[in-house]
């Protein structure tokens, strides 16, 4: 599970207010160049418009990359918690909450959590915080949810789990100690998702992760 800086751009924008067209499409090319790479010109060229267009409706690139991240992230926010509304088994949960983050991350080309993370700051700091607020709140859940079904260890510290699962989650994209050459991002998340249940799970929830694990490989 993770609540990154990761979306999918929809196409079907068409007919939009401007400010939606430019939230859009800020967003695209932030996800796919980095936040401190795109430039207001940048924007304008690719939207053909204006950048005096573009400042009518943000005050500056920064209340742009503000408003952009905050969108993503009541976008993520609510298709986990949509997921969690299912009511499925914990282990499934999670796998099912990390194949929609996969879906969003399918056009990442670059660093964008890094970049927000180097050049943003404050941005990123508050975005952290809200990310927190949620996580905590679905990992929680998911966890006493797990103990209930005696999938994973009754002996749990459960804000302990928690916490630790959503530090290790924030790390997955720390651009320094896990280099994008050398880790893909699907690679990062099945292995820490993996390593995370194996350490939580009872015998009978490693049997659902197994064969969770062996119907993704096929």
């Amino acid at each position: 599970m993770e609540t990154f800086v990761v979306f999918k751009v929809s196409n079907s924008i068409f007919g939009a207010p401007m400010k939606e067209k430019i939230l859009h499409k800020a967003t695209e090319l932030f996800l796919n160049l980095g936040f401190k790479s795109v430039t207001m010109d940048d924007l304008a060229h690719e939207m053909g418009i204006s950048k005096k267009t573009i400042y009518s409706h943000f005050e500056n690139k920064t209340k742009l990359v503000e408003a952009t991240t905050m969108h993503i992230f009541e976008h993520i926010s609510c298709g986990i918690d949509h997921i969690c509304s299912l009511h499925k088994n914990p282990i499934e949960e999670l796998y099912e909450i990390k194949k929609f983050v996969m879906l969003q991350l399918k056009n990442e080309k670059a660093s964008p959590q890094y970049q927000l993370q180097k050049y943003y700051p404050k941005i990123f700091e508050g975005l952290k915080r809200k990310q927190y607020e949620v996580m905590q709140h679905c990992v929680v859940n998911n966890i006493y949810t797990g103990i209930e079904q005696g999938i994973y260890r009754s002996n749990l510290d459960v804000e302990f789990v928690a916490r630790i699962y959503f530090s290790g989650v924030l790390s997955l994209k720390d651009n320094e100690l896990f280099p994008q050459e050398k880790f893909s991002m699907q690679y990062l998340m099945d292995n820490y998702l993996e390593y995370h249940l194996r350490g939580i799970v009872t015998p009978k929830g490693r049997n659902i992760l197994n064969s969770i694990i062996n119907s993704n490989q096929k």
